[in-house]
């Protein structure tokens, strides 16, 4: 099932400065494998060792945090959207 992820400035240089990309996916880790697989260099900028999400990247399944769900095994439903986005900190 196609979903739509939604890439910051700082990543596009990964999909040719698309800010949007198509991939196929069922849960978040599906689809960073299948943007992985298209656009190499997605896994070393957001996952750890572990294959976690790194604390400084926000991952969105429509408008929901998945931190606040099941990480990266939260579903993604057709036609969903996936964004990425940086953490912002500062004072």
């Amino acid at each position: 099932m196609s979903v739509t992820v939604r890439i910051p400035p700082v990543f596009r240089t990964m999909t040719g400065g698309s800010s949007s990309v198509e991939v196929d996916g069922g849960t978040v880790a599906e689809v960073l494998d299948a943007l992985e697989a298209a656009h190499p260099g997605f896994s070393e900028k957001l996952l750890d060792s572990d294959g976690k999400l790194v604390r400084y990247v926000n991952v969105f399944v429509d408008d929901d945090d998945v931190r606040f769900m099941d990480g990266i095994g939260t579903a993604v439903p057709a036609g969903g959207t996936v964004s990425i986005m940086q953490a912002v900190a500062g004072g």
